[in-house]
């Protein structure tokens, strides 16, 4: 029969994280943390709680905690905690639907280091990603081309409005952002346009989500029309005698709604496919990973890109 000192010792003591075996004893303490010894390896170490790295990871990505905080919590150092979080492998099953609305759309987190996201409207599943330093017709192309490669049935794009998009994509269903197209105007014409041209063609840009294209293009050219006269209006230089439109602005916003009419309404024309038309949700994924990405001011661009890694391959499981 054990002695009680035995049985105690026996329940007091870890097994040995080196050899997994649970013949260890006590022996002293350091460091505040009672130290054990294995009787198999001989090797020490400190009891106490182990730390997991995948909750160390959970805690840091989506619990927002830095890595002060995280080494503060459980009484390490920060180069701890650095370790052990570029430890973990970061690896999703992405489930490909067979037919896709795609949302796609690049997002900046500095000069040159863009984030292209294609998201598949109806399930909300980022399909695929890219690291950019600009973003460019042909990048689009390229992530196009590969979601077709992996048998996904794009049945329409939906995008910012971004110059020869439009052209490059001609045999899938495109629509311009509308939202993107309200702030193009904005930019022209301000919030609070003084003139009643602006006034006017600012009011019927806030309605175009109500409206339909044919609709919509009479009253634009109805709006024209009206303000013809206007429109075209002339300054000149008085030494050079060099003259230019006076209503340079006004006229570049009505310019922009006019050419980009034709693709507008594109969700209306395709009703059954359920098209979207703004790429709102894919702005509402951009911000919710920068306000995570927030809570960690100066990660190295490897850190951060195992961060969005992480990010977008969980949303990608559905």
């Amino acid at each position: 029969m054990l002695s009680i000192f035995a049985r105690n010792q026996r329940h007091e003591s870890k097994n040995c994280p080196f050899c997994r075996d649970k013949h260890t004893k006590k022996n002293g303490r350091k460091l505040g943390k009672q130290q054990y010894q294995c009787l198999s390896c001989k090797r020490q170490f400190l009891g106490g709680t182990r730390l997991n790295n995948q909750t160390l990871w959970t805690e840091y990505t989506q619990g927002k905690q830095t890595y002060k905080q995280l080494a503060d919590k459980y009484n390490c150092s920060l180069k701890t905690i650095q370790r052990r979080l570029d430890k973990i492998s970061i690896e999703y099953q992405i489930k490909r639907p067979k037919t896709a609305n795609i949302i796609m759309d690049t997002t900046y987190f500095g000069r040159k280091f863009g984030l292209m996201v294609f998201m598949d409207n109806t399930t909300r599943t980022v399909l695929y990603y890219a690291i950019v330093s600009h973003e460019t017709n042909s990048a689009y192309n390229q992530g196009v081309d590969h979601l077709a490669s992996l048998g996904i049935d794009i049945q329409s794009i939906t995008c910012d409005g971004r110059r020869g998009l439009r052209t490059l994509f001609t045999s899938i269903p495109c629509q311009m952002c509308q939202f993107h197209q309200i702030q193009i105007v904005t930019r022209y014409l301000t919030r609070r346009p003084k003139n009643s041209a602006s006034i006017e063609l600012r009011r019927l840009t806030l309605e175009i989500t109500k409206l339909d294209k044919a609709t919509f293009t009479k009253y634009l050219d109805h709006w024209y029309l009206t303000h013809e006269g206007y429109l075209s209006e002339r300054s000149a230089n008085e030494v050079t005698g060099k003259t230019w439109y006076t209503h340079k602005r006004l006229r570049s916003a009505y310019r922009s709604l006019r050419t980009n009419s034709d693709w507008l309404f594109t969700y209306r024309e395709y009703e059954h496919l359920d098209i979207p038309n703004t790429t709102n949700s894919l702005e509402g994924l951009f911000s919710e990973l920068k306000r995570q990405l927030h809570s960690h001011h100066g990660l190295n661009e490897h850190r951060k890109l195992r961060f969005i890694k992480d990010f977008l391959g969980s949303k990608s499981l559905k």
